[in-house]
């Protein structure tokens, strides 16, 4: 059963917000003392936050589907639904969340790093927040909006001060053992190492953190071994140390090819990072080279050859033993001393700056195009507003949907849709293609207050109450009389033909 996961999908769904109340205050001698509905709770966001105890992103592994709680609705008596909390998931420290097509959204770095994952939905308004002087008992509410749905891609990056690298059985596993209070799994075969090890190592008084990262081949860079699937965790860290295993047996390996393979392999992979401002690219970071094995003779030998070669490229070298713990102690302090510098040298972190970025002034809000296909026209609109108002709305209820009408039109739809070529009768759609709000347009439709004076709940403009003319009065009088005249007579026809007196007929 896997304990480490790196790398997960996350399917969250924002709460959904409660709806609105509709109700109307009544009392002994006060029937209709006005509207008393309250407004709809909101909907619980899904949260991601950096948590120092959490280090894996096991739990998401067995549970990817998060669902934030929802609003309840509002009630009469001016009383609101409750609003729902957020659900804050722990991450390590270190995570990345990607958008499904490898967009990095955040970067979370730091105990208490977050970001909204999927916001919860608006609660809706209550009639008597929609009251107004001329609307003053409105007979419906909004619904609450529904939350977000969102799917993102949860990748952990190991922070860590120092990474060990090398080859499968380089002794990088013991090394960690041996300099910290680490206990990984070690073994005499190839990739024994599955997932990194993480160490805490205590040089004088300076503490540092030391990653093993699984065994790396030539390849690695194009997905060969386990190495792509960990390169990720050396992005952050300060200092490189090459393992070099000086007692391997296999043909046509030595510590100087390693080290040019592991070079190669660490360049190829660091071209396609990006780096943040201020720090400084993956090659270019301080490296150290361990010679390790050397309680083997041969071993010792074989370093001794190679030191001064691997000197030569301006690289530190270590000789040490994991096993006997030789040379771990000069190790531990030279790397304390790379870690500090490092840290020196860092940026300093600045607080997080609020960005305003306002709207426009010639900005609508939303968008009016002409679409053709299928053989048909019709107009989209597009918006922030108009499409969370199409899903506030309660087609149900002809006074909503007024409402509704009011409020397009005071935005300046109708306008956008006669300056796009829009004529009565288009068909228009709000909303995205496949969850849209399909209505023939009707611009003669009166909008405004004055024309709520029908029973709560309903719109007169939904309504056929157009007045006759002149002359269709006359036309169905005319009508009226004919149909009269026609019906005396074949009365009067069927009187003398006897079938009012003759019992036979």
């Amino acid at each position: 059963m896997a304990t480490f996961v790196d790398r997960v999908v996350l399917h969250a769904t924002g709460g959904d917000g409660g709806h609105g109340c509709a109700s109307i205050h009544r009392e002994k001698f006060k029937p209709l003392a006005g509207p008393d509905g309250g407004n709809g709770g909101n909907g619980g966001s899904v949260i991601v936050e950096v948590d120092p105890q959490v280090t894996t992103l096991l739990p998401f592994h067995h549970l990817p589907h998060r669902r934030a709680a929802s609003g309840t609705q509002g009630m009469g008596d001016h009383r609101s639904g409750s609003t729902a909390e957020d659900l804050v998931l722990a991450v390590p420290d270190g995570t990345v969340v990607k958008a499904p097509d490898g967009t990095v959204l955040a970067d979370l770095v730091g105990a208490g790093s977050r970001y909204v994952v999927a916001a919860g939905g608006r609660g809706g308004l209550g009639n008597a927040a929609l009251a107004s002087p001329r609307r003053k008992a409105p007979g419906f509410a909004l619904l609450g909006e529904p939350g977000e749905t969102a799917e993102v891609v949860l990748e952990l990056k190991t922070i860590a001060d120092v990474a060990l690298v090398g080859f499968p059985s380089a002794g990088k596993s013991s090394l960690v053992a041996a300099i910290s209070a680490a206990r990984p799994k070690i073994a005499d075969y190839p990739f024994t190492t599955l997932v990194p090890n993480l160490g805490v190592v205590q040089a004088g008084d300076f503490r540092y953190t030391v990653a093993d990262v699984p065994g790396l081949i030539p390849g690695a860079s194009q997905g060969k071994g386990l190495g792509l699937e960990f390169l990720r965790h050396i992005e952050r860290c300060a200092v490189v140390v090459h393992v070099l295993d000086c007692a391997t047996l296999e043909s046509g390996r030595d510590p100087v090819s390693d080290l040019d393979v592991i070079e190669a392999e660490l360049a190829a992979y660091s071209e396609d990072l990006e780096v943040a401002a201020g720090g400084v690219p993956l090659v270019e970071r301080p490296r150290v080279v361990v010679l390790n094995k050397i309680d083997v003779p041969e071993a010792r030998e074989l370093a001794d050859l190679v030191r001064a070669e691997l000197e030569g490229r301006g690289v530190p070298v270590f000789e040490i033993s994991a096993a006997s713990h030789e040379g771990l102690r000069a190790l531990t302090f030279a790397l304390a001393e790379r870690v500090a510098a490092a840290r020196r040298a860092a940026p300093v972190a600045e607080a997080t700056r609020v960005v305003l970025r306002p709207r426009a002034v010639d900005d609508s809000g939303f968008t009016v195009k002409r679409r053709e296909g299928g053989g048909q026209v019709w107009f989209a609109i597009r918006g922030e507003k108009p499409e969370r108002w199409v899903r506030q709305t309660d087609f149900a209820n002809d006074e909503a949907v007024g409402y509704l009408a009011d409020r397009l039109a005071r935005a300046g739809v109708e306008d956008a849709l006669y300056k796009a070529g829009a004529v009565a009768g288009d068909e228009v759609r709000i909303g995205p293609d496949e969850n849209s709000v399909v209505f023939d347009w009707e611009p003669t439709l009166l909008t405004g207050s004055e024309l709520l004076g029908g029973p709560r709940g309903s719109d007169v403009r939904l309504e056929d109450r157009s007045r006759p003319t002149r002359g269709q009065k006359r036309r169905e009088y005319t009508e009226r009389m004919d149909a009269k005249a026609a019906a005396r007579a074949e009365m009067w026809t069927e009187r003398e033909q006897g079938v009012w007196t003759d019992p036979d007929v």
